[in-house]
């Protein structure tokens, strides 16, 4: 291991609020430097999302040098709250020195040592570009592994042995692809070749950190390289298995790529746009069953995927859940999946039918699926949506939000209900509402207060079961007419 701890002249600006911490710790008599991301970040000019700092000050000592603190993990990393030059707060975590012992579970180290020196400190670190430190007071910086060579080169690879380290926390092995994505870098050989070896340790670590690492690749501007470099490596069965199922498996004539490759380019348009993180896991699953779905049609002398939206949809959530996302991405995720096929010919769609779609994925969704429509248009390798196909989709939309979609959006309510009708609390109230809802679904113009007044003192006159009746009939008069509407924009792209 060669020592280096050289001056270098740094441009890019420390905070203010950074700085106040270091030169606290520096004038109570410890060390204090800069250390990992922080530093990889500003040696190439990207400000960092967040600052960490190393020192020789125990917890307890870090502690007493500073007004607001939090210390609630076992590895001595203490959160100190800070106010920004906006009078935003912010925390800054600062870390003692430290050595470990091993890692039996490969995710945390059984013991933990305070009494250490900055080298024994940046030699427990993953990769070399994380392992150099800055004393930003005097402009040394301190890189005894070659993380700056490895930065100018666009190279990762870990601190000492690869085995080892990956051995020491298997979720190392994922961040290596991650950070690799991240930062346009290349995997070092040797760690590239520990990083297949060791891919089978991953079975060790909680969904909750792979789903935390995956997501941030997914979130960088080239996620589709990330993906791929997932699969290549062998670690992809260990995430999302279903989407390697789309290898090699080939479509219609309107699509020019395999399933798996069609739907990497859809999460790639989805980063180019900069959408959110629903928006693209959307779009890498949209058709992730096709290829269980795929039959081929004699009549049709190409292959068909019926059904593959609707199955598409229980197996995205089937996967997220297992990675353990959060119940809100999990629902939309799989719903922008289930109904990413709707808006696919503006001359087979009716308003009605545009009417339903917002009131099934719900008018605060909608948009988002007309993003998973651009991806999937774009992965099938085509230009830019037309832009008249594009004003007329988001007309269409425009004029069906203004409809109601749901019992909340019309023009009158249960508690206005109760008060024409003087019905109590009940069943019927809800009846009475849906029974609305359809006739207005069928002619937004019936959605006034005066229609829906008159027609309540109707509908409150039948009796319970013939009320409870038309609303099942009008509930299946409007499915039929729906199907009817999916069937025939379905039929003319080879879908059901």
């Amino acid at each position: 291991m060669a020592t280096s701890t050289e001056t270098v002249k740094i441009s890019h600006p420390i905070p203010q609020e950074v700085s106040r911490v270091t030169e606290t710790l520096r004038k109570a008599g410890f060390e204090a430097y800069l250390v990992g991301g922080c530093v990889r970040d500003i040696l190439q000019e990207i400000n960092p999302k967040d600052w960490d700092i190393t020192t020789n000050a125990k917890p307890e000592e870090i502690q007493a040098l500073f007004e607001e603190t939090f210390y609630e993990n076992d590895y001595g990393t203490v959160g100190i709250v800070t106010e920004t030059e906006d009078e935003t707060l912010k925390v800054i975590e600062v870390t003692p020195y430290r050595t470990e012992g091993a890692y039996t579970d490969k995710r945390r180290p059984d013991s933990v040592s305070f009494h250490a020196k900055l080298e024994d400190d940046l030699k427990r670190r993953d990769f070399t570009i994380n392992a150099i430190a800055y004393d930003e007071s005097k402009g040394h910086l301190t890189d005894l592994f070659d993380g700056l060579k490895d930065i100018k080169d666009k190279v990762l690879r870990t601190v000492g042995n690869a085995q080892e380290r990956f051995d020491e926390d298997a979720l190392r092995i994922l961040r290596a692809v991650r950070l690799a994505t991240d930062l346009s870098f290349t995997i070092e050989t040797e760690t590239q070749n520990a990083v297949i070896e060791k891919a089978p340790t991953l079975k060790h670590i909680s969904m909750e950190r792979i789903r935390d690492e995956f997501s941030k690749m997914i979130m960088t501007k080239n996620p589709m390289v990330g993906v791929i470099m997932c699969q290549k490596l062998g670690l992809l069965k260990y995430i999302a298995p279903e989407i390697e199922n789309g290898i090699g498996v080939e479509q219609n004539g309107d699509h020019i790529y395999t399933v798996w490759e069609h739907n990497l380019r859809a999460l790639q348009h989805s980063a180019d746009r900069e959408w959110p993180l629903h928006v693209r896991l959307a779009a890498l699953f949209h058709d992730v069953s096709k290829p269980e779905t795929r039959r081929w049609s004699n009549e049709k002398n190409n292959w068909t995927f019926y059904g593959h939206d609707v199955v598409g949809g229980r197996v995205s959530r089937k996967t997220l859940e297992r990675l353990k996302y959060s119940k809100k991405i999990v629902d939309v995720v799989s719903m922008l999946v289930r109904y990413h096929l709707f808006f696919s010919d503006i001359e087979k769609i009716t308003l009605s039918a545009v009417r339903r779609i917002v009131r099934n994925v719900g008018p605060e969704n909608v948009w988002d699926l007309m993003k998973v429509r651009a991806c999937d248009r774009i992965g099938m390798g085509r230009p830019k949506e037309a832009p008249y196909r594009l004003r007329k989709y988001e007309s269409m939309i425009e004029e069906a939000m203004r409809a109601p979609v749901s019992v909340g959006m019309l023009k009158i309510d249960g508690q206005k209900i109760m008060e024409v009708t003087r019905e109590t609390p009940g069943p019927k109230l809800g009846f009475i509402l849906h029974a609305l809802l359809e006739e207005v679904l069928d002619d937004t113009e019936r959605n006034s207060e005066e229609f829906l007044v008159k027609r309540t003192l109707e509908l409150a006159k039948l009796p319970i079961e013939e009320l409870k009746k038309l609303g099942e009939e009008g509930k299946e008069k409007k499915d039929e007419a729906e199907e009817a509407e999916l069937s025939v924009i379905r039929k003319r792209h080879g879908v059901k």
